[in-house]
């Protein structure tokens, strides 16, 4: 393909997938990790030519025409002061954090100003086909042409929608399409742990809506603390979402309890017209369709539906009108499971009948109360850590919930993968205002 070296710093889970991807394509890897996984990560690409596993990150940096480092947002800093300094003269600098101004901060800081810094981020998890998949560039410091040429050449074998953003367009745009996402299911699986529930063992909680819900959930807790920390903690924006969605939360469970039913509904109804428009007659233009949403359940479907108030959407939606969102704004640079979330959310808020359908649950029937109320004190809770800055209370929230549910991430994943990749054939092309 070329006689330019790619280097990885951080051998990940998506560092790996990088560099199978790239070596794959042709291109030349040194990759890197700490030293006590340095014989493991040799074992394991051994059949691998193109792919070279160096000592540490001074070898990387040295030899490599662009050097990408896949570490934890809240190391970055610690990291590049460490290896910066070693970077090959003219070479490219880039970073794959969800999290974009701590990176850009310390690559200006401790980078030689010879460097270009060109950074990216693809939004989706290493088990998903980044074929299609939203892939952001960041050309923050480009001196020579070229070396933006060859980051677009070197990407190209990801298949990927090439997105050109800035450093401070790409954090607002991941605040607003994942970290109250992230929020509003660690919300739920904190509600089902402190309720001693497996919700797919629960009628209410099996078909459609909630088993895009609970796979989501499930989806969120096997994977890596650090990679919704870093999101949440560190991006400015995101603590502002966050806290808004727990108020919202909050206010919309307030109503319910002094069942004010007049007042929740001109709420939720100026909260529908604000972000979807006026309501519909039909249902021909959502991204989700009935023949999907029951597909994929860890659970046995009842015979008869229960009806939900779906406070989490609910306040999802009075969250985004309150902010001023518009969620289909940034469809081109969103993840797999932000499209899920706006899809249902869409189908709860749009399909007729179904929003009248949940405010009439959330006054007139108490089945949830116990749920709500837990998921209400989960929201606020997780406000109150994401806000306090501290990486190591989310840490400990986030395992014991992660720990709680573990023995059904295998199955878990199995179906969630399955969802996610039948809902996405499924969802319709939709334009960007």
């Amino acid at each position: 393909m070329g006689d330019a070296v790619v280097g990885i710093i951080g051998m990940g889970d998506m560092g790996k997938m990088y560099a199978r991807r790239i070596s794959k394509a042709g291109w030349r890897v040194l990759a890197c990790d700490l030293p006590t996984k340095t014989a493991a990560l040799e074992a394991e690409f051994s059949d691998n030519n193109n792919v070279s596993i160096l000592k540490g990150g001074y070898e990387v940096s040295r030899a490599s025409d662009w050097i990408m480092y896949f570490v934890e947002a809240k190391n970055i800093h610690a990291i590049v002061a460490d290896y910066g300094r070693s970077t090959k003269k003219n070479a490219i600098v880039g970073g794959q954090t969800s999290t974009k101004a701590p990176e850009i901060a310390a690559f200006e800081r401790y980078l030689p100003a010879d460097v270009d810094i060109i950074s990216c981020h693809s939004l989706h998890g290493p088990g998903v086909d980044p074929k299609g998949q939203p892939l952001v560039i960041i050309n923050h410091r480009v001196q020579r042409r070229q070396s933006a040429d060859l980051v677009k050449r070197i990407l190209s074998c990801m298949e990927s929608n090439i997105v050109h953003l800035s450093a401070e367009e790409h954090d607002r745009i991941t605040a607003d399409t994942q970290a109250v996402t992230h929020a509003a299911f660690l919300s739920m699986g904190s509600a089902w742990h402190a309720n001693k529930q497996f919700p797919w063992e629960i009628p209410r909680y099996v078909g459609g809506i909630e088993n895009v819900k609970i796979n989501l959930m499930m989806r969120i807790y096997s994977n890596k603390w650090h990679v919704y920390a870093g999101l949440a903690i560190l991006n400015p924006a995101a603590k502002i979402q966050i806290k808004q969605y727990s108020d919202s939360v909050t206010e919309i469970f307030a109503l319910m309890l002094q069942t004010k039913r007049e007042e929740l509904t001109k709420r939720i109804h100026d909260a529908r017209a604000k972000v979807f428009g006026q309501p519909r007659d039909d249902d021909e233009e959502l991204l989700l369709q009935d023949d999907l949403l029951d597909r994929f359940s860890l659970g046995k479907k009842p015979a008869v539906r229960h009806p939900n108030n779906h406070l989490s959407l609910l306040a999802m939606v009075d969250c985004w009108s309150e902010l001023d969102i518009n969620p289909y704004e940034h469809m081109i640079c969103s993840t797999p499971l932000f499209r899920l979330w706006l899809g249902i959310t869409e189908y709860v808020f749009r399909k007729p009948g179904l929003l009248d359908e949940c405010i009439d649950t959330a006054i007139e029937n108490v089945s949830f109360r116990s749920d709500d109320l837990k998921f209400t004190i989960a929201a606020s809770a997780w406000s109150d850590v994401v806000n306090s800055g501290n990486m190591e209370a989310y840490r400990e929230k986030f395992a014991e919930v992660q720990t709680y549910f573990e023995s059904s991430f295998v199955e878990a994943t199995k179906v969630g993968n399955e969802m996610i990749k039948t809902i996405e054939v499924g969802l319709r092309s939709r334009k960007t205002t």
